[in-house]
């Protein structure tokens, strides 16, 4: 029966997620760059036909360029492969509807191009962008060949031209993961140009990824909001999840930090009962609940991820010159990324600016509690921090709860002895 619960709680979840996304990418364009020989490894199929067929029924535009290998057989003979176990798992009632009867049935045959040519040059620019706009006029899938050595570049230069919402470059080696830092989840530009410098690329074990981060850094540069890189089995989870299997690229600063809005209200709901249902964050009153969206800050990646939110809690500790950080939660995809940090430091200034003497954190979670010691609190006894604090607290949490505290600079008035 607990697994049951759980695998129903995992599902909801994971649909909240996967529904955010979908709302990002409905009535827009997304470029997908994959190789013939991904696809035909086992479970590649169905990893890309999956995904393909939840973005058309969600009236999305879907772009994906085949990187198909000179040496195989016919291109013909290729396409008609593909698009036989393509049409098979994209086709359904959710989409069909999406799929003009051609000669008394649906099919998927008008969605395939040819784009091979070797010519290159304005002329030739114009024919592709003819080409695919004529399926895309009245289609919702275009799947057009390509050379697979030069499909990264290839879908560089075509997503900058129609300028797609997204590029999704999917390579067997998946996201960037460095020598020194491990899996990266983000990468904003100036860490890509800093990574593209003489001799970065090679200290940082990525010398076989620079052309892919260069083509990446030109997308963005050219106008494509954002680009994403992973390997075709993680496709799903990297579009839908906040974790990701991948790299999420964007121009912007990686992490703004700014108060929470209406607009995020709902998202940020979400979040708070995920942290209290993995046992990261207390349960709290709707009350409370309130409090936090109308005086927490969210950190946001790029235009619109939001990957962690916190408030600071100072109406009960008025009387004491405090403050609490609660509901410092990051997500998953973004705990290595710095945003944490930025969300305490805002929460700090915003402490020293209204003149407290101190704030002070509560944590359960292991990596929680090293994370506020390095950012220079100190743990404390529970008698150390208010005793409102206490009252009406879960005692079962609160034998597993450890309690932070890091002292604010005395101010002036404070000094010279000001109440």
């Amino acid at each position: 029966m607990v697994k049951l619960a759980e695998r129903i709680r995992e599902a909801a979840e994971a649909f909240d997620e996967k529904h955010f996304y979908l709302e990002e990418f409905r009535a827009r364009t997304l470029c997908f760059a994959v190789s013939l020989a991904d696809c035909e490894r086992p479970g590649g199929y169905d990893a890309l036909g999956t995904v393909l067929r939840e973005l058309v029924a969600n009236q999305t535009r879907v772009v994906v360029l085949l990187g198909v290998s000179e040496s195989e057989e016919s291109l013909a003979s290729r396409l008609q492969r593909v698009r036989r176990r393509l049409q098979r798992l994209v086709l359904c009632e959710q989409t069909s509807r999406w799929f003009p009867v051609v000669r008394g049935r649906r099919t998927l045959a008008p969605s395939f191009v040819d784009l091979m040519s070797e010519r290159s040059g304005a002329d030739h620019d114009d024919l592709r962008l003819e080409a695919t706009w004529s399926v895309l006029r009245s289609w919702p899938l275009l799947v057009a060949a390509a050379p697979a050595s030069r499909l990264v570049d290839f879908a560089q230069h075509l997503s900058v031209q129609l300028r797609v919402h997204k590029l999704v470059l999917i390579e067997s080696l998946g996201g960037i993961s460095t020598a020194h830092s491990g899996q990266l989840s983000f990468m904003d530009e100036a860490m890509l140009t800093a990574v593209l410098q003489d001799g970065e690329a090679e200290w940082a074990g990525l010398e076989r990824r620079r052309e892919t981060l260069k083509a990446v850094q030109a997308a963005l540069r050219g106008g494509v909001h954002a680009v994403n890189l992973c390997a075709l089995p993680g496709l799903a989870r990297e579009l839908y999840t906040y974790e990701g299997s991948g790299t999420l690229f964007t121009l912007e600063d990686y992490c703004r930090v700014e108060r929470l809005g209406i607009d995020d209200f709902e998202q940020v709901e979400r979040l708070l009962e995920r942290g209290q249902r993995e046992g990261y964050l207390k349960h709290r009153s709707p009350a409370e609940t309130a409090r936090i969206l109308l005086n927490g800050y969210g950190a946001t990646i790029g235009a619109r991820h939001l990957a962690g939110v916190c408030a600071l809690e100072t109406e009960p500790y008025q009387h004491e010159h405090a403050g609490e950080i609660v509901c410092l939660y990051t997500i998953t995809r973004f705990k290595g990324e710095g945003v944490g940090v930025r969300l305490v430091e805002r929460v700090l200034a915003d402490a020293r600016e209204a003149g407290l003497r101190y704030v002070f954190a509560c944590a359960v979670d292991g990596r929680a509690q090293v994370f506020f010691l390095r950012r220079g609190f100190r743990e404390v006894s529970f008698d150390e921090v208010p005793a409102t604090k206490w009252i009406g607290y879960d005692e079962a949490r609160r034998q597993r709860v450890k309690v932070y505290r890091r002292d604010l600079a005395v101010t002036p008035g404070e000094a010279a002895g000001a109440p």
